[in-house]
């Protein structure tokens, strides 16, 4: 019998305000479980619109501790209520003065497994990120759920490959990539880096991008969020690149084996020639 999880992700519109993005996405998932969904991620800092193409203090007010803040907590009732693991990006306040882009991961009974905190951090226009989160310290955990070994990456991340090969030699098969990515530059590359690193890495990636113009600065989220599978094909159609979109997906976890089998990257793989990759 086939291995097969059905996953979601969803890009959304800013509604104006914190309380009405969390119950938007709420309902989303709920969407999403009663078509049989059972691993659920949503956008990058899902609850609040991009703030960092502006610097301005008043945004640390949206931090929340996890998991006691209160969206975590609501969140795994809504795991509880639902019967799906949840992936969900937010803005982390550890304490005063450290401040994180993190994602937390519920599993579908409920249990807080643990958070992935954004490791690279951009600062350059329109991305002012470090005026906001410190690098992330988590290294690249995975997180044992229902639905099997899973791990986040986020956005800006998605740029740098050490962190896809770190999750799959940990065992990932399914990778989350929440982002908050803009019409322009990196429009094909969006179209070209998750799909490679499927590819590189022999697992499956579900790819999240916002949608729609936000009321900071000029940038226009492009959606066009997809899963890719790990011989770098996508999963049916991309979503719109300008209309909010629920995407669900069945996943053959057992094409991970098969093509790892095919495509022996790990076993050719020469750590011991890596040195140059860390030297100072």
């Amino acid at each position: 019998m086939a291995n097969v999880v059905r996953a979601a992700l969803v890009q959304t519109e800013w509604t104006g305000d914190k309380e009405s993005m969390i119950k938007k996405h709420a309902d989303y998932a709920r969407q999403a479980a009663e078509q049989g969904a059972q691993v659920m991620c949503f956008q990058e800092v899902f609850y609040s619109a991009y703030f960092c193409q502006v610097q301005e203090n008043e945004h640390f007010d949206d931090a929340e501790p996890i998991p006691d803040g209160p969206t975590t907590q609501a969140m795994i009732d809504l795991a509880k209520e639902t019967g799906m693991v949840l992936v969900l990006p937010m803005f982390e306040k550890e304490q005063d003065g450290f401040y994180y882009n993190t994602a937390a991961v519920i599993d579908a009974d409920g249990t807080y497994l643990g958070k992935y905190r954004k490791t690279h951090i951009p600062h350059v226009k329109g991305f002012w990120e470090k005026f906001y989160f410190r690098p992330g310290n988590t290294g690249y955990p995975i997180f044992d759920t229902k639905v099997g070994r899973i791990g986040v990456y986020i956005c800006y991340d998605r740029h740098f490959p050490e962190g896809w090969r770190a999750l799959g030699l940990k065992g990932a098969k399914i990778v989350f990539n929440p982002s908050a990515t803009s019409r322009g530059l990196s429009m094909y590359l969006w179209n070209l880096e998750q799909p490679a690193a499927a590819v590189a890495n022999e697992y499956f990636i579900g790819a999240i991008n916002r949608v729609g113009k936000e009321p900071y600065g000029d940038n226009d989220f492009y959606g066009s969020s997809y899963f890719v599978d790990p011989r770098g094909q996508l999963i049916g159609d991309a979503a719109s690149d300008k209309e909010e979109e629920l995407v669900i997906r069945d996943l053959d976890l057992d094409m991970v084996e098969e093509v790892r089998k095919t495509w022996a990257f790990y076993r050719d793989r020469r750590p011991d020639a890596y040195g140059d990759l860390v030297a100072p």
